[in-house]
């Protein structure tokens, strides 16, 4: 009991110090009901503390690491030359229709570029958007991510205090990604750090958006990165989401991504998982209105010892709601993989049609893959598929690649990206799947121009 108290008194002496800073210090202020929902946030988590292996939702990954860690909450005023670079190391430029920076969960307006906002659209930080767009904030901020269904959510609730707000008006089609780049950098402070950054997008009715999350950091670093996101998609309104996680080595990564779909609402999301120590994924869409339309792709490549376990929730509540699901693991090393996706069919949502798939890719034998893709149906009138493989390269495909007078490890390098591409081909936004394809060629001593991205025909064959 001494113990569990420990890992949890850390988090509560950062939200006692949060409270402590002065609203002339760069942090936001504090409408009351925010001030409620930050406190009883962080009572649920003094209350459930993190998750155990005993809790069936978190059995298969161990966050005692992050539990006894002593994280500090970090601070954006150090690091300054480190998140320079990983900015630019990580930045879109020309390429967005906006780019906002956060160095550890804070907003940098030097980093940012808001010089091609279009009109008529909010791209802000919660900050900004506490004095600009209170009303929006008030009503959908932390009315989707439930606190009582995570300590992570619970805990990034009650630290509020920084992170993105993206408000897209009724029938509004933007050109080009906005782009969410969040850097932990601490400039070789003693101590590992802990950052909550926090994302709200709404998309009204008619609304057509891309948003790109970015999450990195350096190799050197041990950081914690608790992130929260919520969407909200109106009415024939559609939303391209892309996640891209190229932490530090020494980084622990949990986030967690609640959408919820309008009417004829449409969302396309591409999770990517390439770096951390350690990371957790979970990503819930509840279809709330008739006839929405979901796609989950997630793709994960990671070798050492590193270790990711993505959940995922699709929620049909309502008929005539189609979903589509493919995560691909590539597991080399010791690496270890979990996912679990789960479709729910409520007794209301007559006519849905939903697949899940999860492949891996093996590419040692020390490598490990827990795959368990479920369906729980309560409607009568369905149409939902799940399946689910894990293995090493096809030695027949290696043996006809070689005949060709390619080299084994060259035979095997290009299977593997063949194997990814498969995702990343369905990544419309160029420098989300540019970066992709980079990090495989570059760890497989491939041609840096090597591009797999047929958009067409193929998309719409796998649907």
């Amino acid at each position: 009991m001494t113990q569990l108290a420990e890992e949890k008194k850390v988090h509560l002496t950062n939200f006692t110090r949060l409270e402590e800073r002065s609203p002339g210090d760069g942090s936001p202020p504090r409408p009351a009901w925010l001030d409620g929902m930050r406190r009883g946030a962080i009572a649920r988590f003094e209350q459930v503390g993190f998750p155990s292996p005993r809790d069936e939702r978190w059995r298969h990954t161990n966050f005692a690491p992050i539990a006894r860690t002593p994280f500090r909450l970090a601070d954006p005023d150090v690091g300054t030359r480190q998140a320079e670079e990983l900015a630019s190391r990580h930045t879109f430029a020309d390429e967005t229709a906006a780019e906002l920076v956060f160095v550890n969960g804070v907003f940098s307006p030097d980093l940012s570029d808001l010089g091609r906002v279009p009109r008529g659209l909010t791209v802000a930080s919660l900050a900004g958007a506490l004095e600009d767009s209170a009303n929006h904030l008030e009503r959908h901020l932390g009315r989707h991510a439930d606190v009582t269904d995570s300590p992570f959510v619970a805990l990034n609730t009650g630290f509020i205090a920084g992170g993105a707000f993206v408000l897209v008006p009724r029938g509004a089609a933007i050109d080009g990604p906005i782009h969410l780049l969040f850097v932990s950098a601490n400039g070789g402070a003693t101590g590992p750090t802990v950052c909550h950054p926090r994302v709200l997008v709404v998309a009204e009715d008619g609304a057509e958006v891309s948003v790109v999350e970015s999450y990195a950091g350096a190799d050197g670093d041990v950081y914690f990165t608790n992130a929260v996101t919520e969407m909200v998609v109106g009415a024939n309104a559609s939303v391209d989401h892309n996640k891209l996680q190229q932490e530090g080595a020494g980084a622990f990564h949990v986030s967690t991504t609640q959408v919820r779909l309008g009417r004829d609402a449409r969302l396309v999301s591409h999770n990517t998982t390439l770096g951390g120590r350690l990371t957790r994924n979970d990503f819930n869409v509840t279809l709330a209105g008739k006839a929405a339309d979901a796609t989950l792709n997630g793709l994960v490549i990671i070798g050492g010892q590193q270790h990711v376990d993505n959940h995922t929730l699709l929620d049909h509540a309502e008929p005539n709601c189609p979903s589509h699901e493919l995560y691909k693991h590539v597991l080399s090393g010791k690496a270890t993989g979990v996912f679990k996706g789960k479709i729910l069919v409520r007794q209301a949502a007559q006519k849905t049609d939903s697949k899940q798939t999860s492949k891996t890719l093996l590419l040692s034998d020390d490598a490990f893959m827990n795959s368990q893709p479920a369906l729980e149906i309560y409607a009568d009138d369905v149409k939902c598929t799940h399946g689910s493989t894990t293995g090493p390269v096809d030695d027949s495909m290696v043996f006809y690649i070689r005949s060709r007078g390619v080299s084994l490890d060259a035979a095997r390098h290009l299977l593997t990206y063949a194997f990814a591409a498969d995702i990343t081909r369905r990544i419309k936004v160029e420098p989300v799947r540019r970066r992709i394809e980079d990090f495989m060629a570059a760890q497989h001593g491939l041609p840096q121009d090597l591009r797999i991205t047929d958009l067409g025909a193929h998309d719409e064959a796998a649907r």
